[in-house]
């Protein structure tokens, strides 16, 4: 296989309108889950008890304490189910097939409640217009799992570049993880400065937004789109810097003032020479945006090269 056509299968192309059914009910599936584990995990600074992590086989929460066990629930989109394991042995699974938010969310609580773990949840999903209680929703219920698990392919070369760019700072920053709020991929780079604090927005309550931005932050990642949006790469500092919007990153990028942030579309990094050199370089021009305009202690936060 040539090179070109092997980063084509890397990369392969994920136009929203192709799964937009698929995509909304996963990205509600996520919620449960996710809100599963944000009940039983101990709180960590930024909300970062919350995300998901990309997997081998897909999407998972890690461990969750369950008393003096723990359990992790996974999304595997190799063999499109939930795989719910404890560290006792127990084990219960979901396949993944066109159903309703309802039938999920009372399938998995079940499949929790076989396995003697304890838990309720909020069940209105976060971060959304018009949201239905998970229980009320029999609304979304497609499931197409070749497009799932292309959406799974992009997140784990998304993941694995990032984590990448992620290793070229030593100063404080996150994982990178899948945050099923927003449904992105991210990592965020913190200045060591504490930020004025974020008056969150229509559909992110301050009560959120002050605890995730309560420091300066550089942040990237990867959405998949939306109605009307395709999927991009974006990068953008809380607090802004004067002038960062006017920053030149790279040829294909450029500030979205909808968004408040710089974007590179997907199709246009995937359909590059050099997709992976393409999304660093995006990645590093928009950091180097922020921390410079914005007064950052570069020499004590970037790592050397050897």
């Amino acid at each position: 296989m040539s090179l070109s056509a092997q980063l084509r299968k890397d990369w392969p192309p994920l136009a929203y309108d192709d799964w937009a059914d698929t995509a909304a009910t996963l990205h509600l599936w996520t919620q449960v889950v996710g809100k599963v584990r944000m009940a039983l995990t101990p709180p960590v600074n930024h909300w970062w008890h919350v995300p998901l992590y990309v997997s081998p086989r897909g999407l998972t929460t890690s461990a969750i304490p369950d008393g003096g066990r723990s359990f992790e629930m996974e999304f595997n989109f190799l063999d499109h189910r939930l795989d719910v394991t404890c560290s006792d042995g127990a084990r219960q699974r979901l396949d993944l097939r066109p159903l309703t938010v309802a039938e999920f969310h009372e399938r998995l609580m079940a499949a929790l409640d076989r396995l003697g773990v304890r838990v309720r949840i909020w069940t209105t999903p976060c971060e959304l217009p018009e949201p239905i209680p998970f229980e009320q929703d029999r609304v979304h219920r497609a499931y197409d799992a070749e497009a799932a698990q292309r959406f799974w392919r992009v997140l784990v070369q998304a993941d694995r570049v990032m984590k990448v760019f992620r290793g070229r700072f030593i100063g404080k920053s996150s994982p990178v993880h899948f945050f099923w709020g927003s449904f992105d991929l991210a990592v965020t780079r913190f200045s060591g400065r504490r930020a004025p604090p974020h008056p969150g927005s229509a559909i992110l309550p301050a009560s959120v937004s002050l605890e995730a931005y309560s420091h300066e932050v550089s942040s990237c990642g990867f959405w998949p789109g939306g109605p009307g949006q395709e999927p991009v790469f974006y990068a953008y500092a809380y607090p802004e810097p004067p002038s960062f919007r006017d920053a030149h990153v790279t040829r294909l990028s450029q500030y979205d003032e909808a968004l408040g942030e710089f974007v590179l579309p997907y199709e246009a990094a995937r359909l590059s020479h050099a997709p992976d050199f393409a999304l660093l370089n995006f990645f590093q021009r928009a950091y180097e945006a922020a921390a410079d305009l914005g007064g950052w202690p570069r020499a004590e936060l970037d790592r050397r090269s050897p």
